[in-house]
């Protein structure tokens, strides 16, 4: 590491607002020098402040939204002032962190602080070290389609007003995580392409024992999304970078999720980013017949009589109905019909998840077969679709995945596996 990387390995921005956490901040800031590192501060609060002197003024933060302080601190909305200050916010951070100024950032805040960090944070590439500090760290007032995919985040326990000794020890423990992490980060080699594979764990979907080490005999890289929400968050994240080089999306739970309004899901833009980002995707409808909720609290009055599997002390899923999988089948389709790249669907139409086969307590045969008539009604080209009668989990299914992938690298859809060399060449 050259002398200008370790003294921007010791550089963190820290964000926040000054006009009512001044306090907070010169805490945090003095931690991070303690501990042997360099702050850069950045005012967002919109009034004057005389605690000190931020770095990163308010007023170049409006000045890079295009505004003036003045005309925004006047605005009649506060929310509309904030996303101002917001839009300033990630492109000073941008400039900071791409000058060399900065390795990573912690953002600290109430709600309005957090709604802030939410997008400086998802502005920055992946790899770079970020931490969000809030009040409503955790909370489900934070919807998964706002946090970037390697975001760390404490708990800011007691401080909404000023310090205390629960605060302090919560900024402590920020302050030298998120140093530790500028100090030891390294750039995302991505030397090998990427592949996107969506699963749940394999006492649920077992394709992923087989699949990863054929693909990484070929090649390439692979990152496996756990599909219970955050997975296929930082999957729709990374595919909106465009950093993969094929997407198989296997699992699509948190899509049914969604359809049915469980709060397990990856948000609205599930199984769309790949296909906007014009990336190819070889999809299955892998466990998109249950209904995730969390076991620790009551089966909903609605759910009562179904099949019902407790997987752990977290989650739980239900069987659903043949209407409510009809419903998924027509939201798949739709979404991939928007896609701009190629797009392979591979239908087991003897299941899609290891529960619901013969004997198994989510066994509901019926139900399925609505799924698969509706969705095979439901696609249309240039959706290329296969069906097997083969089971999810069967060697068969697997084989079809790997005779597209090999298909598609044949053809060029999909880069060539192999390491890079330095100059982003491959390297086979």
């Amino acid at each position: 590491m050259s002398v200008a990387d370790q003294a921007a390995g010791d550089s963190v921005l820290i964000v926040g607002t000054l006009d009512t956490k001044p306090d907070e901040l010169a805490f945090l800031r003095d931690c991070i020098v303690e501990a042997g590192g360099r702050a850069v501060v950045m005012d967002v609060g919109v009034r004057e402040q005389t605690r000190f002197a931020a770095d990163i003024t308010n007023s170049d933060v409006a000045a890079a939204a295009g505004m003036t302080l003045e005309a925004i601190a006047t605005s009649a909305d506060e929310n509309v002032a904030m996303q101002a200050m917001t839009r300033g916010a990630i492109a000073r951070t941008l400039e900071a962190v791409n000058g060399g100024r900065v390795r990573g950032v912690v953002v600290l805040g109430g709600t309005m602080g957090t709604d802030l960090a939410l997008d400086v944070t998802a502005a920055l590439p992946v790899g770079v070290p970020k931490m969000l500090i809030s009040t409503v760290s955790f909370s489900h007032l934070i919807p998964p389609e706002r946090l970037a995919p390697d975001l760390m985040a404490i708990l800011w326990a007691g401080g909404l007003y000023g310090l205390n000794s629960l605060c302090r020890s919560s900024l402590r423990m920020a302050a030298n995580a998120i140093l530790g992490a500028c100090r030891n980060a390294r750039p995302i080699a991505f030397d090998r392409p990427l592949v996107g594979i969506s699963s749940l764990g394999t006492s649920a979907l077992r394709y992923i024992v087989t699949l990863k080490p054929e693909l990484e005999r070929r090649g390439y890289e692979v990152a496996v999304f756990h599909a219970t929400g955050m997975g296929g968050r930082a999957l729709e994240s990374l595919a909106a970078q465009n950093k993969f080089a094929a997407v198989l999306d296997l699992c699509l739970q948190e899509v049914a999720n969604d359809v049915q309004g469980s709060i397990v899901t990856a948000g609205e833009d599930r199984l769309e980013n790949a296909g906007r980002t014009g990336i190819p995707q070889i999809v299955a409808p892998g466990a998109i017949d249950m209904i995730d909720m969390p076991s620790w609290k009551e089966t909903p009055a609605a759910y009562a009589g179904r099949p019902h599997h407790a997987h752990n002390r977290l989650i739980a899923s239900v069987t659903s109905t043949a209407p409510e999988r009809r419903a998924v089948a027509r939201a798949i389709a739709r979404k991939l019909a928007s896609a701009r790249g190629k797009v392979k669907v591979i239908l087991p139409r003897e299941g899609i998840q290891e529960w619901d086969r013969q004997g198994q307590p989510l066994h509901e045969p019926e139900a399925h077969r609505a799924f698969v008539e509706e969705f095979v009604g439901a696609l249309s080209p240039p959706v290329d679709l296969l069906e097997l009668d083969a089971h999810i989990n069967d060697a068969a299914f697997i084989e079809a995945v790997m005779a597209t992938f090999d298909d598609w690298v044949d053809q060029g859809i999909i880069p060539p596996g192999g390491a890079r060399s330095s100059d982003g060449s491959l390297r086979t």
